[in-house]
C-alpha cells in the first residue's frame, strides 16, 4: 500500500539557504559600508544563534518583528565599529532579512510533483518562526504542497510527537497512513517514530553546494554526528529523486 500523505522537513531536506555572509557584505558596499564577507559570516553567527534558541516566539507578525530586532541588533553589535557607527537596528535588519535567500534542493520540485501526481497529500512539518511559507515561497515549492506547519505557530517543535499529530490532522490521515521525510536522525527519524509515523531519512553523500545549516532554528536540524548510521527504523534515501520511486512503486508504509 502506497501512503496517503507524505509529511516533509523544510531546512536541509526540501530547501536551503544561501551563504548569508556576502549577500550582508554586499548590502553594506550598497550603502558605502565596507565589510569582508568573512566579517559579515562572523557577524551573522551571533544572530544566528538567538534565533535558533528563540524561533518559537515568532508565533505572530508582531513577535516575528520583535524577534528579527533582537537578531538584527547582535548582529549589527557583532559588525566592525565603523559598520556600527553608519547603521541603525532598523537599516541592519532591513539588509539580514534581504540577506536570507531560500532555493529548493535538488530534486524536491520534481519529487513534489510526482509524488502529487500519485494522490498523495504532502505537508511540510518544520521548525520555523511562522515565516516558513514565504521561505517556502520564494524557493517556489509552496505551491507544490498542500499545507504548512510550523513549529511556532502550533507551539511544539520536532521530535515532539505533537508537532507531527497537528501535520496528520491537516492532512486528515492516522499516522499509518504516513511517511516522514527528514534530515535529521534526532528530530526527524525519532520523531517520526514516537508519533507512529514510518520515517525516511534523507541522507546525503556529499554536501550540498548551498548548506542548510547556515540559520536553521537548532532544533530543526541535529548534529552531524546524529546524522548517521540511521535509525534503524527508517529507510534511507540519498536524494529527493530517489523519493518517489520508494513511495509509490515499493509502496512504503509503516
Amino acid at each position: 500500500m502506497r501512503p496517503r500523505a507524505v509529511l516533509l522537513d523544510a531546512m536541509g531536506t526540501l530547501i536551503h539557504i544561501e551563504p548569508p555572509g556576502p549577500l550582508l557584505s554586499a548590502q553594506l558596499a550598497q550603502r558605502g559600508i565596507i565589510v569582508t564577507p568573512q566579517q559579515a559570516a562572523q557577524a551573522f553567527s551571533a544572530e544566528i544563534s538567538h534565533y535558533r534558541a528563540h524561533h518559537l516566539e515568532g508565533h505572530d507578525a508582531a513577535s516575528l518583528l520583535l524577534l528579527r530586532t533582537r537578531c538584527a541588533a547582535l548582529l549589527r553589535a557583532a559588525l566592525p565599529e565603523a559598520a556600527r557607527r553608519r547603521t541603525t537596528v532598523q537599516s541592519v535588519r532591513e539588509m539580514m532579512l534581504a540577506s536570507l535567500r531560500f532555493v529548493a534542493a535538488p530534486g524536491a520540485a520534481e519529487a513534489l510533483c510526482s509524488l502529487k501526481a500519485a494522490g498523495m497529500r504532502l505537508i511540510v512539518v518544520s521548525n520555523w518562526d511562522i515565516s516558513l511559507k514565504e521561505a517556502l515561497e520564494q524557493a517556489q515549492l509552496l505551491a507544490k504542497v498542500d499545507g504548512v506547519v510550523a513549529s511556532a505557530a502550533v507551539g511544539s517543535a520536532k521530535p515532539d510527537p505533537a508537532i507531527f499529530r497537528h501535520a496528520l490532522a491537516l492532512a486528515r490521515v492516522e499516522a499509518s497512513q504516513a511517511v516522514h521525510v527528514g534530515d535529521s536522525v534526532a528530530l526527524d527519524v525519532q520523531g517520526a517514530c514516537a508519533a507512529g509515523i514510518k520515517p525516511v531519512l534523507l541522507s546525503a553523500n556529499e554536501t550540498p553546494a548551498v548548506p542548510a545549516s547556515s540559520r536553521a532554528p537548532a532544533s530543526s536540524r541535529a548534529p552531524a554526528s546524529s546524522r548517521a548510521p540511521a535509525s534503524s527504523c527508517a529507510s534511507t534515501i540519498s536524494s529527493l529523486s530517489e523519493l518517489p520511486a520508494l513511495l509509490i512503486d515499493c509502496g512504503l508504509t509503516s
